[in-house]
């Protein structure tokens, strides 16, 4: 064998290496087209084949090594119908992809959250899809189009952003998300809700903070970090969190980073937990997660319907946290107020009722708050300590 011929067989080796190795790609039905511009523009997208996958323990998921910008260029758009199939045979068909998590709870999607690595196959606030379809890290996933806008109407009501600036919004509090909770049944001013006072990710932890002391809080239920991620702010030299920090250290900030599986028996449990430490302490109270929206809306949810508010009251203080970020109040945007409230804040009430066929805007809810608590291990005394705690 000459020398030539050696090194023409050692390249394409190497060639052959570095290809079983990267994400393969085929065009479903049409040509392939030679610029990612051009393949935006075909009624199709091309196929991503035996794609590496990652297990995402915290929220529970499958990502697909291919960055959201590669997989775009592909010629997928945000609201298409995606099938996802695993190497090991299992198979999503018909899932919305996404740029956020806007399917209902339980349902599957294709995500490409801002921020993340790689587009994720997930099952929204629901149960490890990872684990539920069985798989491990040295299977693959290929992805391949369904139908071109099948989901455009959810993906266009549900894309919503917010600045970070403070400049602007109408005030500290607004820009923090932070308010009381505003129902008859609840005590006035002991029941706080906002964005995170030591989680600078958003700009907003400084002016929590300030919060924090304005308004007396006395206990903090903090619902997105543990303590090694609490460490983590503090230690940073651009720490300066003063009111959260004393909070912290005298044992009134109880962290227990909760998953977004409503209905899982881990996120009951924890919950529970928080709560009696809630139920032991003097207020006012404060519930927090990153942006003070989706874990901090369910808790503040389940505790206003304790104390026995109504549907109505539940959803208008809900809804506060989207005027306050985005501005989307009935008056301003109803088209996508009603969307929100019948995809996202009802299947939180569903989820804390546990049952088909109530019909949560008339039934006692504060019935189904307390029988959430108890699936978790809270006792009866607890519960009314609780609710003597927060309710009028």
């Amino acid at each position: 064998m000459n020398k030539t011929i050696s090194i023409i067989l050692i390249a394409t080796l190497i060639l052959g290496i570095f290809s079983l190795a990267s994400c393969k790609s085929k065009t479903d039905g049409s040509p392939a087209a030679e610029t990612s511009e051009n393949i935006a523009d075909v009624a199709t997208a091309q196929a991503l084949t035996e794609c590496g996958i990652i297990h995402e323990p915290e929220f529970g998921g499958v990502y697909i090594k291919n960055t959201i910008e590669e997989f775009n260029a592909l010629g997928y758009e945000y609201g298409d119908s995606v099938d996802v199939e695993f190497s090991n045979g299992y198979k999503l068909t018909g899932i919305p992809y996404y740029n956020g998590y806007y399917t209902q709870n339980g349902e599957p999607l294709l995500i490409a959250y801002p921020g993340y690595d790689y587009i994720k196959a997930a099952i929204n606030n629901g149960d490890d899809l990872f684990e539920v379809a069985g798989l491990d890290e040295n299977m693959t996933a290929s992805v391949s189009l369904n139908k071109r806008g099948g989901f455009l109407s959810i993906q266009n009501a549900r894309d919503i952003h917010y600045t970070d600036n403070r400049d602007d919004y109408g005030s500290d509090e607004i820009f923090a998300n932070f308010r009381a909770v505003d129902c008859t049944a609840v005590k006035k001013n002991t029941l706080f809700r906002s964005a995170s006072p030591c989680d600078n990710q958003h700009n907003r932890a400084t002016y929590v903070n300030s919060l924090l002391g304005e308004y007396g809080i006395r206990f903090i239920l903090n619902l997105s970090d543990n303590d090694d991620k609490i460490a983590g702010y503090m230690s940073k030299e651009d720490f300066s969190c003063d009111n959260f920090e004393k909070l912290y250290n005298d044992g009134k900030v109880i962290p227990i980073a909760l998953n977004m599986n409503f209905s899982s028996a881990e996120f009951k449990e924890k919950i529970v937990i928080g709560l009696n430490s809630m139920a032991d302490s003097d207020g006012p109270y404060l519930v927090h997660c990153t942006e003070g929206k989706d874990r901090t809306g369910f808790v503040c949810m389940l505790l206003e319907a304790l104390a026995g508010a109504t549907y109505d009251e539940i959803e208008k203080d809900y809804m506060i946290t989207y005027d306050n970020y985005y501005g989307i109040t009935p008056e301003k945007d109803s088209e996508r107020y009603t969307v929100i409230v019948e995809n996202v804040l009802q299947p939180m009430i569903k989820s804390m009722t546990g049952k088909d066929g109530v019909d949560i805007k008339s039934a006692d809810l504060s019935v189904y708050a307390r029988e959430f608590l108890k699936s978790g291990g809270m006792t009866d005394e607890e519960i009314t300590t609780l609710r003597n705690n927060i309710s009028e």
